[in-house]
């Protein structure tokens, strides 16, 4: 148990640093006005007017950091997915059903965000596609392999 909590606790700390040096790098957007029709998508959903760099949203530092300056911000998104990880390994040592549901859930996430940023110019935008994508379907391939596996089990016990 130690372990997991350790890790758990590296990759929180990952988490927490990789965010606060892309809410940083992010909040360059505040001086790129031309940026602010095309990286302000949380402004826009909160139906404010951007009159000068003050009033675009904090969550859009972020998604200008990931269109532009992408190595934090996809360090952040490894480090949850290395988090989800943890708990999915802990889920299939000790409650395989959930394992299986957990990381289906996980990998569907990841492949649907993939496909919302599939044809994105940005480099930012085809690194996450990637990360998205690969994660979504390693998470899919075990939950597939903990079933298949518990598929095997149940047989085996059944026929004994």
């Amino acid at each position: 148990m130690f372990k997991y909590v350790l890790q758990l606790i590296v990759g929180i700390f990952t988490l927490v640093v990789s965010t606060f040096i892309a809410w940083y790098e992010g909040s360059a957007i505040t001086y790129k006005s031309l940026e602010w029709g095309y990286s302000t998508p949380f402004t826009k959903i909160l139906n404010i007017e951007i009159t000068n760099g003050r009033d675009i949203s904090q969550l859009d530092y972020f998604v200008y950091a990931a269109k532009f300056q992408p190595l934090f911000p996809a360090i952040m998104m490894v480090s949850v997915f290395y988090i989800l990880s943890i708990v999915g390994y802990y889920l299939v040592k000790y409650k395989p059903k959930w394992a299986i549901g957990f990381l289906g859930l996980i990998g569907c996430i990841m492949i649907l965000l993939s496909g919302f940023i599939f044809n994105s110019p940005t480099i930012g935008g085809r690194v996450f596609f990637w990360i998205t994508l690969v994660s979504g379907l390693i998470s899919i391939a075990v939950a597939f392999f903990v079933c298949l596996r518990n598929f095997k089990y149940t047989v085996s016990v059944n026929t004994n």
